[in-house]
């Protein structure tokens, strides 16, 4: 079988403390309160697509034990450490100089580890669309997700010429919007979110980063003749922190002219705030998201409070707060304020 998926899983956790935190990121986190962490939902979709044997994680040297434990049947030598964060780019690199050592046929999906998908099955119907198509062509696909606000806080695909079936060229990438231009691109329709999900095959990336980042190229080079050595760790501590820091969009997609895009609704959110996870969880008749055994609302609304730990929660006389409790840590703040959650945390 030559799919293999790579899950990107190098977040450090800094915008949902006190749930998520630089030991515990978001992915390696239960947000939904469901009984499983992003990192295996992740996993999960995946499993009816890709064997658990051709899947793959690239993550911080500090989390790999984190990974091992949470999706024990990949196999350890598919797990990745990055031993300094350098964006998408070469992480996608370094595993894919990896796959095509052993599987030079392979054709990939890339995924976040820790994005939300509603709709599992469609989400895979999408990828399978999406794999076909590279497996029969040497071009790279990205996954739109058709828009149903104006986001601010998303990158925009902007569609071009239909190819066949559902798969648009791309005309052009764009940076996250204003609130007004992104009402703009709404109202012209056309435009999808950038979810970061690429399908390719592994000849195709590798020529692309060759040819449009030829120093990444090399030091990828350099590392693979060890890969799978005894010296492969030595190595890639060594070399791998050379890299420049930049992302696959910046690297290779906003470059190349064989990009194409599938335009997608499968329920998904990059569960990147407070916020999103309060827009999409059930909500009680007073508007609050509770996560948690025993949680009990008094004259609140519009509040989401994540207490699974602990075995009784009242709250009362709050709109529109945070309440979330993790550990020895405690949050309490306005969900307009969450974008400062990170100065509180660390200014005091």
């Amino acid at each position: 079988m030559n799919t293999h998926v790579v899950i990107m899983a190098g977040g450090i956790g800094s915008r949902f403390w006190p749930m998520s935190t630089q030991c515990l990121p978001k992915q390696f986190v239960d947000v939904m309160g469901v009984g499983r962490t992003m990192m295996q939902q992740t996993y999960d979709r995946f499993l009816p697509l890709c064997p658990a044997e051709n899947m793959w994680v690239v993550t911080g040297e500090a989390y790999v034990d984190l990974v091992k434990a949470q999706v024990p049947d990949i196999p350890h030598e598919h797990i990745i450490a990055e031993p300094a964060a350098r964006s998408t780019a070469p992480c996608i690199a370094l595993a894919c100089w990896k796959i095509r050592c052993h599987y030079p046929d392979a054709n990939i999906v890339v995924t976040p580890s820790d994005a939300l998908v509603l709709d599992p099955q469609e989400y895979r119907n999408i990828l399978s669309k999406a794999l076909k198509y590279t497996a029969e062509h040497d071009d790279i696909v990205t996954v739109g997700i058709c828009p149903d606000r104006p986001e601010t806080g998303y990158g925009y695909i902007k569609e071009g010429e239909h190819i066949r079936d559902c798969i648009h060229k791309v005309q052009s990438f764009r940076e996250k919007p204003s609130l007004q231009v992104a009402q703009t691109y709404l109202e012209e329709g056309g435009y999808l979110w950038n979810a970061g999900i690429f399908v390719w095959k592994v000849k195709t990336i590798t020529a692309a980063i060759r040819r449009y980042v030829p120093s990444l190229a090399a030091v990828m080079d350099e590392m693979a003749l060890s890969f799978y050595s005894d010296a492969e760790q030595e190595t890639v501590t060594r070399l791998f922190p050379a890299c420049e820091k930049i992302s696959i969009d910046y690297a290779v997609m906003e470059k190349a002219d064989n990009i194409y895009t599938i335009p997608a609704d499968f329920g998904w959110s990059d569960l990147g705030t407070w916020g999103a996870l309060w827009t999409l969880k059930e909500k009680t008749e007073d508007g609050n998201v509770i996560i948690g055994e025993d949680v009990r609302m008094i004259d609140s609304k519009d509040c989401i409070v994540h207490a699974p730990g602990l075995s009784k929660v009242v709250v009362q006389g709050l709109d529109g707060y945070i309440i979330s409790q993790h550990g020895d840590r405690l949050l309490v703040c306005r969900k307009d304020h969450e974008q400062k959650i990170t100065d509180y945390i660390n200014n005091g």
